[in-house]
């Protein structure tokens, strides 16, 4: 298949849909799926992304389940996943390469979901597309390393500890 051919590379490629159980207190925002996420429609989907291994070592999860029950476990530990992007033009999966977005509203999902007392944003990516649109969001923010094998600065212990801010106050 050629790039042209496959629709998670092409311009226009569109994100996933938020995941969230009722109350959510977390909300997880990464930039936008990998081409594996989008092929597999789930979040970090990519083997080597370390988020599953991170929410395993905070003990919210156990990885070896399958994804819709990771995904039950995150939500009874009220944590929701989304992405600020929802759409744009990225040949590949490097965020570096992402033209075009079109911003999900997380305004609107906040709103919804009065619970929510902190945004984790996964990477300074997301970081960065989330700034453009956070006004008028109440929520608080902190930026997280990212869980991507691309970002290899950090050890995955660094990254667990780091990303324990997301079980303070559970």
């Amino acid at each position: 298949m050629t790039p042209a051919q496959d629709p998670f590379s092409s311009p226009g490629s569109f994100g996933l849909a938020p995941v969230a159980g009722e109350n959510p207190e977390i909300l997880i925002l990464g930039s936008f799926p990998s081409q594996l996420s989008l092929r597999h429609t789930r979040y970090y989907g990519n083997p080597k992304n370390h988020f599953w291994q991170i929410m395993e070592a905070l003990s919210i999860i156990d990885p070896a389940l399958p994804y819709p029950e990771r995904i039950g476990q995150l939500a009874a530990h009220h944590i929701a996943l989304w992405d600020v992007v929802a759409s744009c033009s990225r040949p590949g999966s490097a965020d570096a390469r992402i033209t075009r977005p079109v911003f999900n509203d997380i305004a609107g999902f906040a709103g919804d979901h009065p619970t929510l007392r902190l945004i984790a944003l996964n990477g300074s990516t997301a970081a960065r597309f989330y700034s453009r649109i956070a006004g008028g969001i109440a929520v608080p923010s902190v930026v997280l390393p990212s869980t991507s094998p691309a970002n290899a600065r950090l050890s995955l212990k660094e990254k667990i500890l780091r990303w324990s801010v997301i079980t303070k106050d559970e």
